[in-house]
């Protein structure tokens, strides 16, 4: 059940001049779904990649870095449900080349301007007599106005599809920006996307696009957490087809904060969408830290608490047992943290003042707020001037049931 998010309104999704998506239903895993979804853009457009620090990092994912690292220009994508081509060894290598191949042959183009992305169970091999056949019937669905489509057909555990669009006036120019992600669950930062992809119709040197990309990741995706798990499969890529009149050739261009202001609220919107439709999530919990000493300690508390299992499931439960938090707090291994000069509020409400409960607090307050299905925690370390947020999930039964029942 999905905390207050609702399937994306086609009305609100704009397409992306430069860009096309087709679908397919393959049966990779399963007969009778969408599981494949194909991008294609026009010559010229630039793509920029943040990948998983998953050391089992996914054949896929290895793919795409070699393939980034040889060119950033991108003639066309390929995603796959189901199966994850992750642990799968040289021949879930050899069977990630091959897709790209097929895809770069129906394409017109070089296999190394082709990307391959997968997403679903690890250590199980590829049906590539599938794969390789459902690949035409995708790109035979072509279309620009294809992003929910698309954003459905890239969903495992999701309840919801994740799709945002935004139009931007920079500098006189009108641009659009649309994005699409999947994931519910195994999100955690490093990166924690598990599959997204943001594209916008500026146009934007290879070189600046790389580091937009990491921007945008590090505003967003990187802010989340469901589980604290890292998937092997986890990618972020930023697309620039240069079909508007915007371009930006320089990180010194000063319209370049618009853009990734712009890039930076589709991120947002999907990485939160990501954990209102965390797996079996009943609360959508914002973590603030405040007073850090620097951005990377205010980090370290957020996640201190976003991935205690005795926190999580306390919300789970509307219980105020707060002193839960507090304790997390103290086990972020902070060094030299004075707890005498840690402040808490649940919302509006102040629960702890120097350390310990605050004298006007109040144990109905706390049940008032932690009934709530949106949840902010605030945090102020008194330290320094520094402050960080992450979004999270509480951690309930369902949770539970759906990973147990994930190959089912």
């Amino acid at each position: 059940m999905a905390v207050n998010l609702s399937a994306p309104d086609p009305k609100t999704i704009f397409p992306v001049a430069g860009v096309e998506l087709g679908t397919t239903m393959a049966s990779i895993r399963k007969a009778n779904r969408r599981d494949m979804m194909v991008m294609r853009f026009t010559p010229g457009t630039h793509a920029a990649g943040v990948f998983t620090q998953n050391r089992f990092a996914a054949a896929p994912v290895q793919v795409c870095r070699a393939h980034q690292a040889v060119t950033k220009n991108v003639r066309g994508l390929v995603v796959n449900t189901g199966i994850a081509n992750a642990g799968t060894g040289e021949t879930g290598l050899a069977d990630a080349k091959a897709t790209c191949e097929a895809l770069a042959q129906l394409l017109d183009c070089k296999p190394e301007e082709t990307l391959v992305f997968s997403t679903g169970v690890i250590m199980e091999p590829l049906p590539m007599d599938r794969l390789l056949a459902g690949l035409p019937k995708a790109v035979d669905n072509l279309a620009p106005n294809n992003w929910i489509e698309a954003a459905q057909a890239i969903m495992t555990t999701d309840t919801v599809q994740k799709a945002f669009s935004t139009k931007a006036l920079i500098d006189g120019k009108l641009i659009t920006v649309t994005g699409i992600s999947k994931g519910s669950g195994m999100i955690e930062p490093r990166m924690a996307t598990m599959l997204g992809f943001i594209a916008t119709d500026a146009g934007v040197a290879s070189d600046v696009l790389a580091k937009v990309a990491k921007r945008v990741a590090d505003a967003s995706f990187n802010r989340i957490t469901v589980d604290g798990d890292t998937s092997t499969n986890d990618s972020f890529i930023t697309i620039a087809t240069g079909q508007s009149e915007l371009s930006i050739e320089s990180e010194d261009d000063p319209r370049l904060e618009a853009l990734v202001g712009a890039l930076t609220i589709v991120g947002q919107h999907l990485a939160q969408s990501m954990i209102r439709d965390g797996e079996g999530a009943s609360k959508f919990i914002t973590i603030q830290v405040q007073g850090a000493r620097t951005e990377s300690e205010a980090l370290q508390v957020c996640y201190a608490v976003a991935h205690s299992p005795l926190v999580k499931t306390a919300f789970f439960a509307s219980d105020p047992n707060l002193g839960r938090i507090l304790a997390a707090v103290g086990n972020a291994r902070v060094e030299d943290l004075d707890a005498n000069k840690v402040n808490l509020w649940l919302d509006e409400v102040q629960v702890a003042r120097n350390g310990g409960r605050a004298a006007e607090y109040k144990e109905e307050d706390g049940v008032r707020v932690m009934a709530k299905p949106e949840i902010t925690v605030r945090i102020d370390l008194g330290r320094g001037s520094a402050q960080e947020t992450v979004w999270t999930t509480d951690l309930s039964h369902d949770y539970v049931s759906i990973n147990a029942d994930y190959r089912s």
